[in-house]
């Protein structure tokens, strides 16, 4: 059984989070119409036993922290990456072009490892 994470997504949601600035060179100035769902051979859910969203699979677990189930909980290919983005900023309104960045991060790496898809 599997279990490794980046250890990021085992810290403090904010602490996980890029510096700001970090992604300046992407240069979204059209924004991201993009959207992401959950790979069908995952599933995603709150597990009372671990306190903790997971990402359950055939052979294995994997425990996410509190940011990275508030992201993946918005992956449903119904949100595009800016109202993805816009939702977290809400709920982590102290340092938007932080969570902006890290957002982006997680994507980048959910998607690395095949957790989630881009959509059509």
């Amino acid at each position: 059984m599997n279990n490794a994470v980046r250890p990021d997504l085992h810290r403090d949601p904010h602490a996980s989070l890029p510096p700001e600035g970090a992604f300046a060179a992407l240069g979204r100035p059209g924004g991201d119409s993009g959207r992401y769902a959950i790979h069908p051979m995952y599933l995603f859910r709150w597990e009372p036993s671990q306190t903790a969203h997971v990402l359950l699979y055939p052979e294995g677990i994997v425990k996410l922290n509190e940011t990275a189930g508030e992201i993946l909980k918005r992956c449903d290919g119904a949100r595009t990456v800016d109202q993805l983005i816009a939702e977290l900023q809400a709920l982590y309104p102290d340092e938007p072009a932080r969570v902006e960045a890290g957002v982006l991060t997680f994507l980048e790496v959910f998607r690395a490892k095949g957790w989630i898809r881009r959509q059509a």
